[in-house]
């Protein structure tokens, strides 16, 4: 934004620059186009008067007149084309700037996209982070409760004693191993007495 803000200041002291030269150039064509009537004047005035008084009086004067004002004419060209170059390296640089905050206008639309964007991909992971936790929690208790269930199945056969306090998983599993390893005893006995 600073950035566009300070070539939008130069564009403007540049056009601002522009007006005055092609202000400065009108005037160099005014004063030229009066050079060139007050010439014009003067060649109607010559012819105008006897060829004597042509002769003897204007002569000489007229020719003065022609040579300055030839200069004048001359020196005010030069002006023109100067101003005309500067006018056209101005609209060259206006142009250049246009472009620079064209440029800069969108790379900033660019990067605000860009921030929408990860702000749309920061509430998505939010929300699923949210939907995460919520499962987690539901199969946390869920374990938690077939865990309790494994427990009370475990403990709860006739002549069993409980738990003796919290059991770890690892203790767990070695109870219900052990159930098992005494079911499948108690199942070979049965049939080595030939009890079905």
């Amino acid at each position: 934004t600073g950035a566009i803000s300070s070539l939008q200041r130069q564009l403007e002291i540049q056009g601002s620059e522009l007006r005055r030269i092609r202000s400065e150039k009108e005037m160099l064509q005014r004063q030229l186009r009066e050079r060139e009537e007050q010439l014009q004047a003067m060649s109607d005035k010559f012819y105008s008067l006897t060829e004597e008084q042509r002769q003897e009086e204007a002569t000489v004067k007229m020719e003065e007149e022609n040579h300055s004002l030839q200069q004048v004419v001359t020196e005010q060209e030069s002006q023109l084309a100067e101003q005309n170059r500067l006018i056209s390296e101005l609209q060259e640089t206006i142009t250049r700037l246009r472009a620079e905050v064209g440029i800069s206008r969108r790379h900033i639309l660019e990067h605000k996209r860009a921030q929408e964007e990860l702000q749309s991909q920061a509430e998505a992971l939010q929300h699923t982070e949210l939907q995460t936790r919520v499962a987690l929690e539901s199969i946390s208790s869920k374990f938690e409760r077939f865990r309790s269930k494994l427990v009370q199945a475990t403990f709860s056969g006739g002549g069993s004693q409980g738990p003796p306090g919290e059991l770890t998983d690892q203790e767990l599993l070695e109870a219900m191993q052990r159930i098992a390893s005494e079911r499948t005893e108690f199942h070979q006995l049965l049939k080595h007495k030939g009890i079905k």
